[in-house]
């Protein structure tokens, strides 16, 4: 069986991990740290912080924002539901817009449609790891500050919407010679198992707010909230004598671990000279088997402005109904290949519907998702492995649409 993601797991990453758990350091600790700054290297922000899961990046900004009951948050249809939830924890309104149908980012015109004075956050989704239109929608925040109604102290200091970028899925893309991290006022990054970098369980908040703020002062803000409101973390207090620590908030517990760092800190070196290379030649390889089949739809990787870091390969269908797709996938699945679908539409989703959201309403959406199939892209999949799923695809194609 051709697994779809599986992780990276080699001696070199074994070796690091046995150090970290040799070194008596296993929490939050030197490797975190060291790992927070290599990350702000790499993608020219101005901090980082690493935590447990994207999920809790997304959320501890919404709450350090201020976003409550009553506020509205933009988000594309076409997403994962961590992205949603974090909203309704929040206690505030997911607001969901369509997507293009020359990629699957979300529509800036439809941001801008769904712009209202409740609006606190737009968080664009970088899909398969394909920036998003960053230029527009920072504009857009800026175009509408009149509008915008502060509630809150860092709602009055930013003056407008903040642009709050889901980037699960770009780490190491660029957008006109920036990576992303640097490209809004705060992204947020996961290194879940299927990550291109992957940390097993992870991810990272980009901080990039303009001034008047000061990002080092908010990162140390936010290691308290996300340490249970403890100001000392446990390499702090290992200082003699420094065992005394207060709790100064009802925090959440979203800190990363330095055996997850570990990991972390060698996909990083690695990431742009191997990892990236070997995604790269994946996609290519893909895109001249399938190219001259007019039946497919291949993805975008690569524009004028924009670069993908090749997170997924989603390849469309053309003139096929979803429950086409659904039956080409399991013959696929028969020839001992595995797919996906990324991803089913949030508002599609039995919570959300009983929300009222209904995926009639964001038809580009439903017209990708219905389809598309996710094809296999890990770093140790071979020329003749990816030969074997293109051979599947379209021997399921054939079988179905005959």
């Amino acid at each position: 069986m051709i697994p779809f993601s599986p992780p990276r797991i080699d001696d070199k990453i074994c070796s690091e991990v046995v150090a970290a758990l040799k070194s008596g350091w296993i929490t939050t600790g030197p490797r975190t740290k060291t790992f927070e700054k290599k990350i702000t290297d790499y993608c020219g922000n101005k901090n980082t912080l690493c935590l447990n899961s994207a999920t809790a990046g997304l959320e501890i900004m919404l709450r350090w924002f201020g976003v409550r009951e009553g506020d509205e948050v933009i988000l594309p249809a076409y997403t994962y539901s961590a992205t949603a939830n974090v909203i309704i924890h929040c206690g505030a309104k997911p607001v969901f817009v369509d997507v293009n149908k020359h990629d699957f980012n979300i529509s800036v015109s439809e941001i801008e449609k769904a712009i209202t004075p409740k609006t606190k956050v737009i968080m664009p989704v970088d899909f398969g790891g394909l920036p998003c239109d960053y230029d527009e929608i920072n504009a857009l925040a800026e175009k509408h500050k009149n509008k915008f109604e502060a509630r809150t102290e860092n709602q009055k200091l930013l003056g407008r919407i903040m642009v709050l970028s889901d980037a699960a899925h770009s780490f190491g893309a660029s957008y006109k010679g920036k990576k992303t991290g640097a490209l809004t006022d705060v992204s947020v990054f996961s290194f879940h198992a299927v990550k291109n970098l992957t940390t097993a369980e992870g991810g990272a908040v980009a901080l990039n707010l303009p001034a008047p703020f000061d990002n080092e002062d908010i990162y140390k803000a936010l290691c308290v909230s996300t340490l249970h409101g403890q100001n000392k973390d446990a390499l702090a207090k290992t200082q003699k004598g420094n065992w005394k620590y207060d709790i100064v908030e009802a925090g959440y517990k979203y800190n990363m671990t330095d055996l997850c760092a570990a990991i972390g800190l060698i996909e990083l070196e690695r990431y742009d000279n191997d990892t990236l290379k070997k995604r790269k030649h994946i996609v290519d390889l893909y895109n001249s088997l399938l190219k001259n089949d007019l039946r497919f739809e291949l993805p975008m990787f690569e524009t004028t402005d924009k670069t993908s870091c090749y997170h997924l390969y989603p390849l469309r269908i053309k003139n096929i109904t979803e429950a086409q797709r659904d039956l080409i996938m399991q013959e696929i699945f028969n020839a001992d290949v595995s797919v996906n679908v990324h991803f089913i539409p949030v508002p599609a989703m039995s919570f959300y519907k009983n929300m009222g959201y209904d995926i009639k309403n964001y038809p580009t959406t439903y017209d990708n998702f219905s389809r598309e199939i996710s094809l296999p892209v890990f770093y140790d999949l071979t020329d003749e492995q990816v030969k074997t799923v293109v051979n599947a695809v379209v021997q399921g194609i054939n079988k179905i649409l005959s």
